[in-house]
């Protein structure tokens, strides 16, 4: 029973969670149902008609699945570009991590090289794109200027005209974007460990090698599934730099064509077939979901699993031998 006089600061709490309750409900919630809902429908056009729920009501995600290979291809390209710049980033982030974070190595002047190397991730998608369409440019860019300086080639190379240097460009650019918040982000993470245990693994004489894949990775369980997490959404949704790097938008052959700039030409594009794009974009939220769903499956934490058996085991014989009492 609460006494006479005292303050019931709940309440405070669910007022003050109204205003973001508000903007999530108009700004996420409702347009996300909405979208949904289009998916069903023959919406399409610039002109305001009737929309109607169609007669099976899937037609618009089994026409997007069987029957549209650009949506397919858009598919496939975003995973691929998604995985080849994912694993090098995590990779180097991952040794940038091991650099900063070690003790016995004492690094000066970590925060000049944490700035410089998180500063691409700051600067704008569109100046970025701007900057790599004149370095890789037909016929005089400073890249094919180099080549042939260093004779490497005998002609100028046409780098976004081709399929495989296309997509590895996009691919490199998003990894020189993101690996340096990747590295803040399992730095961060490194410093939320308890120092015992890295003072006990240097009392037992591990190596730097062994500490960090034997108690540092460890211990960065959460944080790992919360940045390959991030990254899995991030390259589902990568727009910016396919978008912007390459006219016509897609690349050559559609190579750099993602199923974000795909739903962006549906919706916006043409026919301005709306339908088609809230179908796609339900689609990805599926792929997005089950993907996360996946990752939060692997990446549990098995201990707690077998303890919580053992407990139950426990508990089972303990009742037993209560009956047989």
């Amino acid at each position: 029973m609460r006494r006479k006089g005292t303050i019931n600061y709940a309440k405070y709490g669910y007022i003050f969670s109204i205003p973001f309750v508000l903007v999530f409900l108009v700004f996420a919630l409702y347009p996300t149902l909405y979208t949904a809902f289009i998916g069903f429908t023959d919406m399409k056009g610039v002109i305001p008609k009737p929309v109607h729920i169609l007669d099976n009501p899937f037609q618009n995600f089994k026409e997007l699945i069987f029957d549209n290979a650009s949506f397919r291809q858009s598919l496939s390209n975003t995973f691929i570009l998604w995985i080849t710049n994912f694993i090098p980033q995590i990779a180097l982030a991952l040794l940038l991590t091991a650099w900063f974070t070690n003790q016995r190595l004492n690094i000066k002047g970590q925060g000049m090289f944490k700035v410089l190397l998180y500063m691409p991730n700051i600067i704008t998608a569109s100046t970025i794109a701007v900057l790599f369409s004149t370095l890789f440019a037909f016929p005089m860019g400073p890249v094919n200027s180099l080549f042939d300086a260093l004779g490497w080639s005998d002609a100028p190379i046409q780098f976004l005209q081709q399929k495989n240097t296309a997509r590895g460009i996009v691919s490199f650019i998003q990894f020189w974007m993101w690996y340096g918040n990747t590295m803040i982000i399992l730095i961060a993470g490194v410093m939320g460990i308890n120092p015992a245990l890295f003072e006990a693994a240097a009392i037992d004489g591990a190596s730097g090698f062994q500490t960090f894949f034997r108690v540092t990775l460890p211990s960065l369980r959460t944080i790992m599934l919360f940045t390959l997490i991030t990254s899995m959404v991030g390259g589902l949704q990568m727009f910016d730099i396919p978008q912007l790097f390459i006219t016509p938008a897609g690349g050559p052959d559609n190579a750099t064509l993602t199923t974000s700039v795909f739903i962006y030409g549906q919706a916006f594009k043409g026919a301005y077939m709306y339908n088609k794009a809230a179908a796609a974009s339900m689609i990805m939220f599926v792929i997005a979901a089950a993907l996360a769903a996946l990752m939060f499956y692997l990446m549990r934490d098995r201990s707690e699993g077998q303890l919580r058996k053992k407990l139950r085991a426990q508990k089972k014989a303990a009742k037993a031998a209560a009956r047989g009492m």
